[in-house]
């Protein structure tokens, strides 16, 4: 049994701003990582060609603010850097390969007892904490439909996370499955590369340049949301044009209702619309139905060739498989339950970092009052014991 006063479970971006968080503090804890390395999802499974999509004043991590010399707009290595510098600045030592299998409360102790496998021997080890901080991430599995024949496609059919650039799908016909900001910006990867790209948009969606993210994000600081989506529309209607007459509806709702409504983020546009326009991105408004072969045959029965699809279709989080007594915090699907600002407290001690869709400056926010909290139930309780 190892024991620490909190015990943190995932050492993605979210686990070490609560763990740099912890340290400000001098609170011991232990983090636990089921990857063999920190930030698994920006070492292992992020695209060559990414970037901060946001300005670099609200991703960086609590205590800790990027060079001066870096872009406003960070590409990965440069991101890969600082989170380096940022785990030896707070001297974060996660334990790797620790896959948590069972969390749960303990009445009669008055802490959280953890079992986590060692994937590296196969053993089950025991820890036990006062405090337990879930920061497993909002992108914790792959999520691939399931589509009838996808077992027989005779191409390559692979997970965004396993895709690097184009250069191995110069002139082949891709396929991207979903139209999020990962499948815009691989699609446009593809057509650098000489590919033949088709893109599957289902749903309507709203494109918008850097800046104007940017200067909105300013802008509601001292203008009501609805004021700054308007103008927000306004302006991508303008810079984008009519882009309906190239297979791209209009969404009812502005870009900030949908993302506070469903999760669903405006695509910040770094040159896949006019890729669109040029004809050298398909866009296809069709649900797949089945693939037969080399053929994926549409829900509208038309079928069209390609030699490799690419899944740009999410996440999905395990964390209901693992915490016991947690559901009043954590939904289903793994986000936190209550609004922003409010979501990041359970009970008995129950925290979570990075769950409520606020990207990484809401992982920031909650590990700071996170950390605040603790420190102050943890001198209440000293307190107590010296009276």
């Amino acid at each position: 049994m190892q024991e620490a006063a909190v015990i943190v479970v995932g050492a993605g971006t979210s686990g070490l701003a609560a763990s740099a968080c912890l340290t400000r503090h001098s609170i011991p804890y232990i983090l636990l990582e089921r990857e063999d390395c920190y930030a698994s999802l920006w070492q292992k499974y992020t695209y060559d060609r990414v970037h901060l999509h946001l300005r670099k004043q609200v991703c960086q991590l609590p205590h800790m603010p990027f060079p001066p010399s870096y872009p406003h707009y960070v590409p990965r290595k440069q991101f890969l850097q600082y989170l380096n510098d940022y785990v030896n600045h707070f001297h974060i030592r996660p334990s790797y390969h620790r896959a948590v299998e069972l969390a749960q409360y303990d009445d009669a102790h008055n802490l959280w007892r953890v079992q986590a496998r060692n994937r590296s021997s196969g053993e089950v080890e025991d820890y036990a904490g006062g405090f337990l901080v879930v920061a497993s991430g909002e992108t914790a599995e792959p999520r691939v439909p399931d589509i009838e024949g996808l077992d027989t496609f005779k191409g390559k059919a692979l997970h965004s996370t396993g895709y690097k650039n184009g250069k191995e799908f110069k002139d082949e016909r891709v396929l991207v499955v979903g139209s999020g900001n990962s499948g815009m910006e691989i699609a446009l990867d593809l057509a650098n590369y000489g590919a033949q790209p088709s893109i599957i948009v289902r749903s309507p969606v709203h494109f918008v340049t850097r800046d104007m993210m940017y200067f909105a994000s300013v802008l509601l600081n001292h203008v009501p949301l609805s004021t700054v989506e308007n103008l927000v529309v306004i302006l991508s209607r303008i810079v984008f044009g009519d882009l309906t007459k190239y297979g791209l509806p209009w969404p009812s709702e502005g870009p900030f209702t949908m993302k506070l409504k469903y999760g669903k983020f405006p695509v910040i546009d770094v040159g896949t619309v006019q890729k669109i326009k040029s004809g050298e991105i398909q866009v296809l408004r069709e649900e797949i139905n089945r693939i037969r072969g080399n053929e994926v045959v549409f829900r509208d029965g038309k079928s069209l060739p390609f030699d490799s699809i690419i899944f740009c279709t999410g996440f999905k989080r395990s964390t209901h498989k693992w915490l016991k007594g947690g559901d009043y915090l954590l939904n289903e699907d793994g986000f936190a339950k209550q609004k922003f600002p409010n979501h990041w407290k359970g009970k008995k001690g129950l925290y979570c970092v990075g769950l409520a869709q606020r990207g990484f400056y809401g992982a920031s926010f909650d590990a700071q009052k996170i950390a605040d909290d603790i420190a102050s139930l943890l001198q209440s309780q000293s307190n107590t014991t010296n009276h």
